[in-house]
């Protein structure tokens, strides 16, 4: 019996002091040591030296063999819990474990976001879908924070939970902050219980009606930590740059080129704006310059506004505003590049070939100032040759060199595609709100040839940055994009067979080109959205890595973040580096100071990365949902986009997405074929992705983004 067995049964009789366990446990040294893990895993608690047993009521004796896990999802009457990888095991790259699945008189009160230790019971029990059975032995750090509605449950206050509805809980009277029925709240557990039905909880915050998308997002980005006002020191920090202004002393060292026919081009309401152009045509090709706002010249290192900018790591977009990663002294005053004022930037100036190929490139510390604010819409009307007298004038300076530019653009596109870089369809769309901020119409967004083409320009000025990293051998973060994983190209390969399609691919892993003509191929075909979003799921997630891995997706061995340093802290780290290093600051010196840090930041950016897209996603979800609550009862055209054991979701041309539920499509039991169609095992019907169908709204849920359709 090992070490840690032993201390556990000894402290099941009863607490104990290192005293008392000194005299049966003769390595006073591996004894404390073996104490130590138990209060870290959470097994054992410390209190002015008594060690006692951390268990829930009920619960099965200590063995050593429980597992650290987090609860990610809670029915009515099961849950399930992730095991808790360490930093080790996933620098290793090994695999993660299977859920658990817990039944609910095993879930001890345990509550989503719960850390908690899991004893295994069986293994692929029918309820557990093929997951081991465990149970809860103690919740080690409780997740008492949530969001929710308010509801009435006989005749008691309670909160639905929005991370588990089906559970809700009691509201104690004298914390009920005067919440309303119907209203979306922020709710602490305040007292806990041996089982769900025990908890009390308090209402720390009330955001609105759980029937207005504007209150559901509020609620969304507090759940998830993200606040869009400042501290006091960072607001502090960030006033001296009211109304601030380039001056001479700060051109000083720095190339001026304010007389550069230099411009920006975003979209007509953007105002963090962080990236200008330049082209010119030279006897080889041309010189690109990519011009990026020089936002380390500002937030200093140990500044408070650096630490903020740090912990947010990314600004978050959601629909009629955004919680900006700086302040708006800095990321819509000085540090964006506005129109006719100087601005200090952080230029890469490239020399392409006649074919668009990059042969040298240069980084500068430089001054600028904008010819104009374009906007993606009226750049693209000037192409088309729609453009009105009015905005041709606004674009009398920079007419020339948008003909240019378009020139590069054709080549840098036909080189993209050569090397097999993926255009994913994901049906981006945009919402437009009225001004008391609710849902009025969705429309989706159309890339025309100045969305794609500036794309482009921020993907060479970004790979150019990273080999510079590389060539520079500092500490760094590039964007890694890794291989698909075997089982994510084998279930591709499964999903493209049932489609009647070649999944033949030369090698274990398809390459980009192969991925490539596949996406191109079913373009503009019934089964374009099948084909794209299962190339999508085959794909690994994106991250920062202190290491050049590649990008997968882009078909690029060296990629960074370099362009967007007011809403991405990557970037904004790039530049520290990059400034530094081009200033002569020695390797070694680099290496202490970045070393370290870089690592870090690449887990930290990489799951705040992961937070603000889901944010933005559940955000879209609520606004969608009430864009479509007073069209109950109306019929619609679109097409199967995803298949369940529970259903079919149908995506309309606006790309809302509802729910068929599998009890409204037949009584009879219905299995999931491929992952591709939902079939009916007695009449043999079958609803596959890609199959155009026309369907009724039946219902909405606005606080939690769902829209219901039942096919007609």
């Amino acid at each position: 019996m090992s070490l840690k067995s032993k201390l556990l049964q000894e402290l099941e009789k009863k607490p104990r002091r290192i005293k008392d366990l000194r005299a049966k446990f003769e390595d006073e040294k591996k004894l404390r040591v073996t104490l130590g893990f138990l209060v870290k895993d959470g097994l054992v608690k410390e209190d002015n030296g008594l060690y006692s047993l951390r268990r829930g009521k009920g619960a099965p004796k200590l063995t050593g063999d429980e597992v650290k896990c987090k609860v990610v999802k809670l029915a009515k009457s099961f849950g399930f819990a992730a095991p808790v990888q360490t930093e080790e095991q996933i620098a290793a790259g090994e695999e993660k474990p299977a859920d658990f699945f817990i039944p609910g008189r095993f879930l001890h009160g345990a509550m989503p976001g719960d850390i908690v230790l899991v004893a295994r019971m069986q293994s692929g029990r029918d309820g557990g879908r093929g997951s081991d059975e465990g149970q809860v032995v103690q919740v080690v750090e409780e997740n008492n924070q949530l969001v929710g509605t308010v509801d009435r449950v006989e005749g008691r206050l309670v909160v639905l939970p929005d991370r588990c509805p089906a559970v809700p809980l009691l509201i104690k009277k004298s914390a009920d902050g005067g919440a309303e029925v119907g209203e979306k709240v922020a709710a602490e557990i305040l007292e806990r219980g041996d089982g769900h039905r025990d908890h009390r909880v308090g209402i720390a915050r009330c955001f609105g009606s759980a029937d207005s998308a504007k209150s559901c997002t509020k609620s969304i980005l507090y759940s998830n930590g993200i606040v869009k006002s400042f501290p006091g020191k960072v607001k502090g920090e960030a006033k001296q740059f009211e109304d601030a202004v380039v001056k001479p002393a700060d051109m000083k060292g720095r190339r001026d080129l304010r007389d550069w026919v230099i411009f920006t081009i975003d979209g007509a309401d953007t105002k963090d704006i962080d990236d200008a152009i330049s082209l010119v045509r030279t006897e080889t090709g041309y010189e690109l310059g990519v011009h990026i706002a020089d936002v380390s010249n500002y937030v200093m290192p140990g500044s408070a506004l650096d630490s903020e900018a740090y912990e947010r790591a990314t600004s978050v977009y959601v629909p009629g505003g955004v919680v900006p990663m700086l302040p708006r002294q800095l990321s819509n005053g000085i540090c964006s590049l506005n129109e006719g004022v100087d601005r200090l930037c952080f230029s890469c100036l490239m020399q392409l070939d006649a074919s668009g190929k990059v042969v040298d490139y240069g980084f500068y510390k430089a001054v600028m100032r904008s010819r104009v604010k374009g906007v993606y819409s009226e750049i693209n009307e000037i192409y088309d040759d729609t453009a009105s007298n009015e905005i041709r004038v606004k674009y009398a300076d920079c007419i020339d060199t948008l003909g240019l530019m378009c020139e590069l653009y054709d080549k840098l596109a036909a080189r993209r595609a050569a090397r097999g870089c993926m255009e994913i369809e994901t049906g981006e769309a945009k919402i437009i709100l009225d001004e008391e901020g609710k849902a009025i119409d969705i429309k989706k967004v159309q890339r025309g040839i100045a969305e794609q083409m500036i794309e482009e320009f921020m993907l060479l000025a970004n790979t150019s940055a990273a080999k510079l990293g590389t060539k520079l051998k500092v500490p760094f973060l590039y964007r890694v994009h890794d291989l698909p994983e075997h089982d994510r190209v084998e279930r591709l390969h499964d999903a493209l067979t049932a489609m009647g399609l070649d999944a033949k691919f030369a090698g274990e892993t398809p390459t980009q080109l192969e991925l490539s003509k596949l996406l191109n191929d079913a373009r503009g075909t019934a089964l374009e959205r099948a084909v794209h979003i299962n190339v999508l799921r085959s794909m690994a997630k994106a991250k920062y890595l202190s290491e050049p891995k590649g990008h997968f997706g882009l078909a690029l061995a060296d990629y960074t973040h370099f362009t967007s340093p007011i809403r991405r802290y990557p970037d904004l780290l790039i530049h520290r580096i990059l400034s530094q290093a081009l200033a002569g600051t020695p390797e070694k010196e680099l290496t202490a100071r970045y070393g370290d840090f870089v690592v870090e930041a690449a887990s930290h950016t990489s799951a705040r990365e992961v937070l603000a897209m889901t944010s933005e996603r559940n955000a879209d979800d609520c606004y969608k949902a009430e864009y479509m609550a007073d069209k109950i009862g109306q019929e619609f055209e679109g097409t199967i986009s995803s298949v369940t054991n529970f259903g079919i979701y149908i995506e309309l041309e606006n790309t809302v997405e509802g729910l068929v539920h599998v009890s409204r499509l037949s009584t009879n039991q219905m299995t999931l074929a491929n992952g591709m169609s939902l079939v009916d095992s007695l009449t043999g019907k079958s609803y596959r992705i890609g199959d155009p169908v026309k369907v009724k709204l039946i219902g909405v849920s606005i606080s939690a983004g769902n829209v219901d359709f039942e096919l007609v």
